[in-house]
């Protein structure tokens, strides 16, 4: 994959950019105003200056940049005035200088050549022209400039400024005040160590007046991302993000320098440049610093300062003024604690790998046993992990095995599950090495992989949980211990569901019929229970049938746990109960809160929420779903069964109308990254909201959800609403051949009818595919599944009211498209009166529903059948209602359709009537285009000239916003616009 070398987006400045800009209103105003920009080296001062210089441009103002250079207090004086000087000669001439060639030659050497129209007013060589009399020039120079037009004069890299450049620019902030000038200094704030001469001068002008500071700090994970998904042209995996950002601690630069240094995502080891450009100022400390920081590297990057004395054994004094120098030279920074860190991740990185083999095993092994003897001395929990990972870098493999082990323990303890996983993989790798390892962990090496397998699917590393299954199947002696084998052959099965591999039902109900004839116990109650829960999506008879037998187990055994009641819960959903289980759910609730137990009240929560949407209380499954986010974070498994929630939580705050909120909710799940199909809803559902909106990632999100599609299975409940992304994709960009090739699929999706609340939403769009082309046969199919379909929902029901409206009238035949209690009849509503009627009903549904969005699209069919019939009041309200309600949810294609509709009918802005849109001989015209002459024919009617009457036709198309002549035609016919309203509806032209 191309990498670009540098991100060209500016990201997470809006705040810092806005306070220049507010910077330069003031200076325009005659304002005195100085803005000092710091940051550490790499953070984006310069790019963030460089989107300045366009609004500047845009401004009409005018920028000139000087720099200083890195040489220091002997370096080159004035050398950034004289920059932006050389730049005012090189646009304007010697005009700006006329006069005083000879004084301005002290800063250009140029000018010493150009002939001076009249001497130095002192008559002084240029050398011994007065410093206050130079400043006085250079200032005025500058006021003639910001005259013309508002001047930003930008002084770069002010850490490098000799001495003369700070007092210059001293004299323009305290004593000049050049109006409509805005001075700008960016400078460094790690290279500013404790003697540094721009500290002092820093807070003298911090205490004149219009001087400013603007600090830059790094960039948190979304905007590492966002320059990620920059330079390499894509989204970048969510772990990608987090790996880059954990290393470069949001630098900018160090984000472009590992993402381009050969992975699109970062590199394992330091790209060499980079390397030394890290190490160069650790290389100008004295060596026992030198010495001290790669102690203190092999400790991490944050380290205690007793630990590093323990490790170190130097004497205190030696140890503090090696620490000293490394703080002065801003490589480590220390905390009021009593604590230490690297500066930055990639320099204490760097510093590591410079460690010599046997230097590095040494220093590891003093670690561990160091923190071993005082535990305190690192942070509170952390000791056993940070003992398992200095016998591992110290290469003792029997040590290392032990800790790792103790280790993940403690991580489980913290619900730290992802450390957990970890930790046993490496407890795994050690295994081999170590021949006495089944002793000293008091286990045998398939209890190991059982527990990483169960800590992999927890943390929702899936992947490497469907490896581990089959590497335990493979140990696991099934005629000994069945029930140990069906339980991986219950995770196998649920693990290659949840990647979309397969069903997975060969392997669970392979698992079932070894734990069948197994004695009961707790453990074959839930590996039942777990069972029953999967199977309900593929086979509901046999789920309820397990389910029942779980039941009855559990109550033998007095084992009816908070898990299992929710599990028993969810599989209510089978019967279609009119509460779909809610009453059990809530019981399940309770029962998991009362024990204490945070899984099963997380899964309690997720079917909650769940239902509560269905029912069409979408408040309160917002909240349960909230409320399970805060619990999943809290027990450590957001990224596995809580990764539902969110989205759950999206998809009901969609149904509020609070879209900020949800789109907000549905990044939040993307930076967790749900594994296989668990992370397809978020991503289903943002894909349409930014469908909706017309934001520029919609194609690419869209693109990302319907490759889901390609899997070899996907349950059905996920399926359904990806075939119904596919159909708005094309409805929104009116792509008729995929619209309706689309909707055929649905169709034919053999699991449509057995579910109604993803199924009714998919037949609106299918609907509105065949409305779109015109296509009865499409229209028939819609209403033959409808007419099956049954509708007990608040959602469910205005779909299926709103579905006749859709259809009726598509080929002008007549007929009519009935809707009663979740039924659509396969025939056609006849007259416009009634396609009316159809659409004040599909309105009334939405608002008795709640979402606001399918409100919007009714309203504005409404509309379109009102103007049909000449209720131009009606159309006027509900193209109003229809703008408010997009202007709130900031759904850009649905406003336009509202204003386009408002402007073919003659409304003024807000949906007030207004003028007809076309004149009475375009109206002329548009009849007789409807009637199907061609513009010669038309002008022989009406007695004009061809010509004319292709220019009318023109006019026509371009004002009804249409495609062409048959469009504009049939859009005529719809909307009634071949003739003024009157009388009443039924009596025009024989109604």
């Amino acid at each position: 994959m191309t990498v670009r070398a540098a991100s060209t987006v500016l990201v997470g400045r809006q705040k810092e950019l806005a306070e220049l800009r507010a910077a330069l209103g003031r200076a325009r105003a005659g304002e005195p105003v100085t803005v000092l920009v710091g940051g550490e080296a790499g953070v984006g001062k310069t790019r963030l200056l460089e989107e300045f210089r366009a609004h500047v441009a845009a401004a009409g103002a005018r920028m000139l940049v000087g720099q200083c250079l890195e040489l220091g207090e002997a370096g080159l004086p004035f050398a950034p005035f004289a920059a932006a000087l050389r730049e005012v000669l090189r646009r304007d001439g010697p005009a700006p200088f006329a006069g005083y060639e000879a004084e301005f030659a002290r800063l250009l050497p140029e000018l010493a050549r150009v002939p001076a129209a009249v001497a130095a007013p002192a008559g002084l060589p240029v050398s011994d022209t007065p410093r206050g009399y130079l400043f006085d020039l250079v200032c005025e120079l500058f006021g003639r400039i910001a005259e013309e037009r508002p001047l930003v004069l930008v002084i770069e890299d002010l850490h490098w400024a000799d001495r003369s450049t700070r007092d210059l620019i001293g004299f323009l902030v305290r004593a000049a005040r050049a109006a409509r000038l805005l001075l700008v200094c960016t400078y460094r704030t790690d290279e500013l160590h404790r003697g540094h001469p721009l500290r002092p001068f820093l807070a003298e002008l911090d205490r004149a007046r219009g001087v400013e500071r603007v600090e830059l700090g790094r960039l948190d994970r979304d905007g590492t991302a966002a320059i990620l998904a920059d330079l390499i042209g894509a989204e970048p995996a969510p772990r990608a993000v987090d790996d880059v950002h954990e290393r470069t601690q949001g630098n900018p630069f160090f984000i472009e320098e590992l993402a381009a240094a050969g992975d699109p995502v970062g590199c394992a080891t330091l790209p060499e440049t980079l390397r030394d450009l890290l190490l160069a100022r650790v290389d100008r400390l004295p060596e026992p610093a030198q010495r001290v920081l790669r102690i203190a590297a092999a400790g991490g990057t944050r380290f205690a300062h007793q630990l590093l004395a323990e490790v170190a054994g130097l004497p205190e004094l030696e140890l503090e003024d090696a620490l000293r120098a490394a703080v002065a030279a801003q490589l480590v920074v220390a905390d009021p604690d009593g604590d230490y860190e690297f500066r930055h991740a990639l320099v204490r990185e760097a510093v590591h790998d410079e460690l010599l083999p046997g230097e590095h095993a040494r220093l590891h092994a003093r670690y561990a046993a160091a923190i071993e003897a005082q535990p305190h001395l690192v942070a509170a929990g952390r000791a056993p992990a940070e003992i398992a990972h200095h016998w591992y870098a110290a290469h003792d493999h029997p040590r290392a095995l032990v800790a790792a082990r103790a280790a993940a323990s403690a991580a489980a303890d913290r619900y730290a599950y992802a450390e957990q996983s970890r930790l046993l993989e490496r407890v795994l790798e050690l295994w081999e090495l170590v021949p006495d390892a089944a002793d000293r962990l008091g286990m045998d090496h398939l209890r190991v992989l059982e527990e990483t397998l169960a800590a992999a699917v927890t943390a929702g590393d899936y992947n490497r949980a469907l490896t581990l299954t089959r590497a335990g199947l493979a140990e696991v002696d099934s005629a000994a211990e069945p029930l140990r084998a069906a339980r991986l052959l219950y995770q196998r099965g649920r693990l290659l569901a949840l990647l979309g591999k397969t069903d997975g039902t060969a392997e669970v109900r392979e698992g079932y019929r070894l734990a069948a004839d197994t004695p009961d116990g707790p453990e074959r109650v839930r590996l039942l229970a777990d069972i029953a829960a999967h199977l309900v999506k593929i086979d509901p008879g046999q789920a309820a049938s397990i389910a029942a037998e779980a039941m009855a187990g559990a109550e033998a055994v007095g084992e009816e746990t908070a898990l299992l009641a929710t599990r028993i819960a969810m599989l209510c959903r089978t019967a279609r109960a009119p509460d779909l289980g809610l009453v059990e759910l809530r019981r399940a609730e309770a029962l998991a809160r009362a024990t204490g137990n945070a899984s099963a009240l997380v899964s309690a929560l997720v079917h909650l929420s769940d239902v509560l949407y269905e029912l069409g209380s979408y408040a309160e499954s917002a909240e349960a779903a909230a409320g399970g986010v805060a619990e999943a974070r809290r027990v450590g498994i957001s990224r596995s069964t809580g990764a539902y929630l969110l989205s759950n939580r999206a998809e009901a705050l969609i149904a509020l109308g609070r879209w900020d909120e949800a789109d907000e909710a549905c990044a939040q799940a993307a930076r967790i990254d749900p594994p296989g199909v668990s992370g397809l809803h978020w991503l289903q559902l943002r894909a349409g909201l930014r469908l909706a909106r017309a934001h520029p990632a919609a194609d690419e999100l869209t693109g990302r959800a319907l490759a889901f599609l390609a899997r070899p299975y996907l349950w059905p409940n996920l399926r359904l609403p990806l075939r119904e992304l596919r159909i708005e994709a094309a409805l929104a960009v009116a792509d008729k051949v995929e619209a309706v090739a689309a909707a055929r699929a649905a169709l034919a999706d053999e699991r449509l009818p057995d579910l109604p609340r993803e199924g009714w939403s998919l037949l609106s769009a299918t609907a509105r595919a065949a409305a779109l082309v015109g296509d009865a046969g499409l229209a028939a199919e819609v209403a033959e599944v409808a007419a099956a379909l049954p509708a007990r929902y608040p959602a469910e029901r205005a779909h299926a009211a709103q579905i006749p409206a859709i259809l009726a009238g598509i080929d002008g035949t007549g007929g009519r498209v009935r809707a009663g209690e979740g039924t659509v009849a396969g025939t056609r509503v006849a007259g416009a009166g009634a396609v009316l009627a159809a659409w004040r009903a599909a309105v009334a549904a939405w608002r008795a529903a709640g979402p606001p969005y399918p409100l919007g699209r009714a309203l504005l069919g409404l509309a379109e059948a009102a103007a049909a019939v000449g209720e131009r009041d009606e159309v006027a309200a509900a193209v109003r209602e229809t703008a408010e309600i997009a202007g709130r949810l900031g759904a850009v294609p649905l406003a336009e359709q509202a204003a386009t509709l408002a402007r073919r009918v003659g409304l003024r802005g807000g949906g007030r009537p207004g003028p007809d849109l076309l004149t009475s001989r375009e109206q002329e015209v548009l009849r007789l285009v409807a009637e199907g002459h061609s513009n010669s024919r038309i002008a022989e009617r009406l007695f004009i000239s061809p010509k004319t009457a292709s220019v009318h036709v023109s006019r026509i198309i371009a004002k009804l916003d249409v495609g062409n002549r048959v469009e504009a035609a049939a859009l005529a016919h719809r909307l009634g616009l071949l003739e003024p309203p009157a009388g009443p509806p039924d009596q025009r032209r024989g109604r």
